[in-house]
């Protein structure tokens, strides 16, 4: 099994460079791909890749259009 595949709240923060606040409510509102797993979230690595990599191609794309 691939440990780093899923990140807790702590390691997402550090790999996102944001806050934990931030990202409890992202993952509480759907925001962000997220599991919770009895009362912990846990994020996928490979999907919030994604999720990130989506994001940056819509604002990409609405930069070009201005």
């Amino acid at each position: 099994m691939d440990r780093t595949k899923w990140l807790t709240i702590e390691e997402l923060a550090e790999y996102l460079k944001m806050g934990r606040t931030k990202l409890y409510r992202m993952a509480q509102e759907g925001e962000i791909p997220a599991s919770k797993v009895g009362n912990q979230w846990r994020f996928d690595r490979d999907r919030v890749d994604a999720w990130i990599n989506e994001k940056m191609s819509v604002t990409n794309k609405h930069k070009a259009e201005y």
